[in-house]
């Protein structure tokens, strides 16, 4: 997989962000260039095996990375449901 495809940089950054407050700009921003980068290859049938098992295999990161945000907001604000303050 060539690392210079921009969602790979942008699924790194959210990865690797420990400020919580920006964590849901992360995740959302690299769950778009995941998802344009998938039309795309819808689009064209390009791509490689290899590309498109990191593809899934980051959009299932994203989904445990917010699972995990969620349960932590949840626990941080439990009277408040969903993480909330």
């Amino acid at each position: 997989m060539r690392a210079e495809y921009v969602w790979v940089e942008v699924y790194k950054a959210a990865l690797v962000e420990t400020d919580e407050g920006k964590l849901p700009n992360r995740i959302q921003a690299a769950k778009v260039a995941v998802d344009n980068r998938l039309y795309e290859l819808h689009m064209d049938h390009g791509g490689t095996p290899e590309e498109r098992q990191a593809l899934s295999d980051a959009l299932a990161g994203l989904m445990l990375l917010r699972r995990e945000l969620e349960r932590r907001s949840s626990e941080e604000y439990p009277s408040e449901g969903y993480g909330q303050p």
